[in-house]
């Protein structure tokens, strides 16, 4: 089988000021990716969305709030598609303890991230958010790092990884809207006194639907919306 795996991240810089990074990804059968695309831009005509339009969790508004829920209603209703993602302290990070820079550390978090995404004897194919003028070096460091820490399992699952720009990926963008989600959960934003109501009520509606409530870890048996909050004060031991 193939399958792709699209992945975004927030808050992922060491000294950005923001207590918590959240890493996360989509992943379907890569047969499958035309029927999904084509579904979240019918989702957006009936919704009179622009189809160029990027799905982006900092553009969720009241009057767009509708046209979201559907999109997360399109999710958990659609067995094509099964997503994973990480919370992450960043305050509780100790590269000098573990020996490591930090874009070491960001590579280990995507193995974490994937290594219980990917499918282990199939051939995996990731797209990565490209980030800066660095991302090719970067997605090539994620794959070598991946194919190396796996072969323990006599297989190198990571067939091709890339950046894209998001606005070339739909399901790129769905991966984002749930990531935005979270962190806005973690950080508890929503109690901030500009919060958006908006963003608050989808955050709500994305914990109703998922039956999470996007702060703690699920088990790891959970499928369809995998959650992984690294707390290395409990011995989450990944550096």
């Amino acid at each position: 089988m193939e399958y792709n795996i699209y992945c975004d991240e927030s808050c992922h810089l060491e000294h950005d000021n923001q207590r918590y990074m959240v890493l996360g990804g989509i992943i379907c059968e890569k047969n499958n990716r035309k029927i999904i695309k084509n579904e979240l831009i019918s989702i957006k005509r009936r919704n009179n969305i622009k189809e160029n339009a990027e799905i982006k969790w900092n553009k969720v508004s009241p009057s767009k709030l509708d046209y979201y829920k559907e999109l997360v209603d399109y999710f958990f209703n659609n067995e094509m598609v099964r997503f994973r993602a990480m919370i992450i302290d960043k305050t509780q990070i100790n590269h000098e303890k573990f020996n490591q820079t930090h874009d070491d550390w960001y590579y280990k978090m995507y193995y974490e991230l994937l290594k219980n995404l990917a499918k282990p004897k199939d051939n995996n194919y990731i797209y990565l958010d490209i980030k800066d003028t660095k991302s090719a070096r970067k997605v090539e460091v994620v794959k070598d790092y991946l194919n190396m820490r796996m072969k323990e399992f006599e297989y190198e699952p990571i067939k091709h990884i890339q950046s894209i720009n998001s606005q070339e990926s739909p399901i790129l963008q769905l991966a984002d809207l749930f990531i935005g989600a979270i962190g806005y959960k973690n950080r508890e934003m929503f109690n901030e006194k500009l919060a958006s109501n908006a963003k608050t009520e989808l955050m709500e509606y994305i914990i109703k639907k998922s039956g999470y409530s996007l702060v703690k870890s699920t088990l790891l048996s959970e499928k369809k919306f995998n959650l992984f909050h690294i707390n290395l004060q409990v011995g989450d031991q990944i550096g």
